[in-house]
């Protein structure tokens, strides 16, 4: 006669064999901790390829576009919108200027400029990423700074000042 103290042993090993086959079955056999990093690398080694090969709608820097827009790609990389990507603004650019469309839809929303414009208290007052070194965030109240307007009627997002 079996003691009782034995039954939950074999209840575990058959749980603990249910969910190494359940693993084996449902889980692809490429799917690995790359390098080593049981942390973060998890993945599929297989979907690798088919990332590489997937069509990105963003070209992904100011480069690109200052290939044929240079005046403006000179004047937002000297400005305090250097790190600022043309994209985040005139939309993707899959297939601009060769294919349609040959004029990018430009975002000129107050709620756009307000993703890194409006004043946040947890925002810091400096910015420290610009090769000039520092600068103040231009942080504003957007209840109480010119409700009702476009900032691009005021303010020049390429050289990021006031329009002439």
């Amino acid at each position: 006669m079996m003691s009782h103290a034995w039954r939950p042993l074999f209840v575990v090993i058959g749980l603990l064999a249910t969910i190494l086959i359940a693993r084996a079955i449902l889980i692809p056999s490429d799917f690995v901790a790359k390098n080593g990093d049981y942390k973060y690398q998890w993945h599929r080694v297989g979907n690798e390829e088919e990332w590489k090969n997937f069509t990105v709608k963003y070209k992904g820097g100011k480069e690109y576009c200052g290939e044929c827009h240079d005046d403006e790609f000179t004047w937002i990389s000297a400005s305090k919108h250097a790190n600022v990507q043309c994209e985040n603004c005139h939309g993707p650019a899959l297939g601009h200027p060769e294919e349609a469309p040959e004029k990018l839809a430009i975002d000129r929303s107050r709620e756009l400029c307000l993703r890194c414009h409006a004043k946040l208290p947890y925002r810091p007052k400096t910015y420290n990423e610009l090769p000039q070194g520092p600068i103040a965030l231009a942080m504003q109240d957007p209840e109480e700074h010119n409700t009702g307007v476009e900032c691009v009627e005021c303010h020049d997002v390429h050289k990021a000042d006031f329009t002439e």
